[in-house]
């Protein structure tokens, strides 16, 4: 069952139909710990809406809660960390995080600073290498449990994170560093581990980049990363988490202004987002 928020309310998708839920309050909605059912009640006085498009008429899923991150949780990640941070000699790090018991988890975006589905992603204008991870996001209720996925598009400033670890929430927090979207995908199981992540990059027309992961690879199981989360710390409105990324373009790979990156997981659908130059 996918769920879509819009300017008029929530938006409901079965059988590639779409329907107009009764009104209802959006973090309210995302806060009920039987939101399954609760969507399969109101599914049956919703109006049918012809002509819905998830990437014209959906906004970023996300009311009054906040997003946050997991980081070096693939591999890959780990390896591209350990890489950008050479100069600053911190590579270790990296490895020993991705190794600890203890994941890293760090705070990303304030609702205002996420795009949704077809909205404009920034670049820091004081970053030259600029890249974004395309990541399985996390819908969390305010009593810790995963009501639903959706895909993140965490922006990163890799100069600036490998200059010094310590810089990480410039290179990550900043207007529009972060996209979520299509919808949100309502389920009390995990998605299967086999799905499949991709990420395309499109400039001037062309194909710039592709590369694809599955959640198989991913280290850590959800439910892990949103213990840790929750030790400790609570979230009124619930959460949002991304859960970290196995796609790393190449070292001399940036991003620039005018550039689409397309980023699809299976089950959920597709993110589209515009690059732009802050």
């Amino acid at each position: 069952m996918k769920l879509y928020k819009t300017n008029n309310g929530a938006v409901i998708e079965e059988r590639g139909e779409f329907f107009k839920l009764p009104e209802h309050d959006w973090d309210i909605l995302l806060n009920r710990s039987d939101l399954e059912l609760v969507l399969t009640s109101l599914t049956r006085r919703a109006v049918k809406l012809p002509g819905f498009s998830p990437l014209h008429d959906s906004l970023a899923p996300i009311g009054a809660q906040e997003v946050w991150a997991a980081g070096v949780t693939y591999y890959s990640s780990r390896t591209a960390r350990i890489e950008e941070s050479h100069a600053a000699r911190s590579g270790d790090f990296y490895d020993r995080v991705y190794s600890a018991p203890r994941p890293e988890l760090f705070f990303k975006a304030t609702p205002h600073r996420v795009s949704g589905n077809g909205d404009k992603v920034r670049i820091r204008k004081d970053s030259y290498w600029n890249v974004p991870e395309p990541e399985l996001a996390l819908v969390i209720n305010s009593l810790g449990t995963i009501i639903g996925y959706t895909i993140g598009n965490d922006m990163s400033s890799r100069d600036i994170e490998g200059e010094n670890p310590l810089y990480l929430p410039q290179a990550k927090v900043y207007s529009n560093s972060c996209a979520l979207g299509p919808c949100i995908v309502v389920r009390d199981r995990p998605l299967p581990e086999s799905s499949e992540i991709e990420m395309e990059i499109i400039r001037d027309g062309v194909k710039e980049f592709h590369g694809q992961t599955s959640l198989s690879n991913l280290k850590r199981t959800p439910r892990e990363l949103v213990e840790y989360l929750f030790r400790d710390n609570s979230f009124p409105n619930g959460c949002f988490l991304l859960t970290g990324t196995g796609i790393v373009p190449p070292e001399d790979f940036t991003l620039h202004p005018g550039d689409e990156i397309r980023i699809r997981i299976d089950h959920i659908g597709e993110l589209i987002n515009y690059v732009q130059l802050g």
